[in-house]
């Protein structure tokens, strides 16, 4: 039986360009999920860079302001509307939104839905589903680093970089990570090797590592630092950047540093050397063929959640916030100071 009743949700606004403690909280009615749609309880959320980067309106292709941040979620069917199977209620999904997410409830097409399985924690998962998919296919899918294999992960310590250890250590991969030096027990601990990011010496010190080149570099910064990364590629070796961390504080045109990017990156792979430069996009082949790129995301978060479920890799969360404290979770994790992801959970 499909809901024909209004959901009181509470919603964490960004109005504009502003600090964290500039975010604001809306109460409104939702209406009933219409034809296609389910009404999502958030379980869980969390702080992603995306919402940094909108923050300062400099996220690639958000939306105008005001709206709801909120990258991913993991939540419980609580209403089906019309079309859709009612035996869904009370189920847990995760589900990828890019907005919309640091809300109590919200409605979500069904289509979109990506399982769950039994037994898993709301906030474990809700560190992995983007962060887990995007490690996953980058180096399984974009690098298809080999068992054996040697890969430097720049950022080791955050929520993509922590996940992106673990997963390479699981199929057999030598890992130097960078992180600063504060982060670099819990970096051995993931099963890298640290280096100090900070260090002026950096990329010498990961050459002293792998003195003959490394198979795979994941660059979350960008800027000018890329060349350098494209450097430590030994011949068959693929560069994947997946952010432009370094650019975040400039002022101007924020699609300016990702065009830039791509140039670069095209201009790489015209050379005759064997190596190859990628840019990791989450949404690539959403547009054109939906139902495959659907399809991807269900099979890895898959392979990603049954190896949380297993022990093989761990969840690294930062820190856990109420709904109502977001500016509080945002805050930290702009500090550059935590490993992991932060969380975001419904207010007691």
């Amino acid at each position: 039986m499909t809901s024909t009743t209004t959901t009181r949700v509470t919603e964490i606004v960004l109005p504009g360009p502003v600090e964290p403690d500039g975010l604001e909280l809306r109460t409104r009615d939702l209406p009933a999920p219409a034809e296609g749609q389910v009404l999502l309880e958030m379980n869980a959320t969390g702080v992603a860079f995306a919402e940094q980067q909108m923050r300062r309106g400099k996220y690639y292709d958000q939306p105008p302001f005001p709206f709801v941040p909120g990258y991913d979620l993991v939540g419980t069917v609580t209403a089906t509307g019309p079309g859709v199977d009612a035996g869904l209620t009370g189920r847990r999904f995760a589900a990828v939104t890019k907005t919309g997410a640091w809300a109590s409830h919200l409605l979500i097409d069904v289509t979109e839905l990506l399982p769950m399985p039994d037994g898993v924690d709301a906030a474990a998962a809700a560190t992995l589903v983007v962060n887990g998919i995007t490690a996953w296919q980058m180096l399984h899918r974009i690098a298809k680093t080999p068992t054996g294999g040697t890969i430097v992960v720049l950022g080791a310590n955050g929520g993509v970089g922590s996940t992106l250890v673990q997963l390479a250590r699981h199929a057999g991969i030598t890992v130097i990570g960078t992180a600063s030096k504060r982060h670099h027990e819990t970096v051995r601990e993931l099963g890298a090797t640290p280096v100090d990011y900070r260090g002026p010496d950096l990329y010498d010190r990961i050459r002293q590592y792998a003195p003959d080149g490394v198979d795979a570099v994941f660059d979350h910064v960008g800027g000018d630092g890329l060349e350098q990364s494209w450097r430590l590629l030994r011949r068959g070796g693929a560069l994947v950047s997946y952010g432009t961390a370094a650019t975040k504080d400039e002022e101007g045109n924020s699609q300016l540093p990702v065009l830039k990017l791509f140039g670069r990156i095209a201009a790489w792979n015209t050379l005759p050397n064997g190596r190859s430069a990628h840019f990791y996009n989450f949404w690539a082949g959403r547009r054109l063929r939906r139902a495959a790129w659907h399809g991807r995301l269900s099979e890895d978060l898959t392979h990603v959640l049954r190896l949380l479920a297993d022990g093989s890799i761990a969840p690294q969360i930062a820190a856990r916030f109420p709904l109502t404290d977001t500016a509080s979770a945002l805050t930290l994790a702009e500090s550059r100071t935590v490993i992991g992801k932060v969380v975001i959970l419904p207010d007691a």
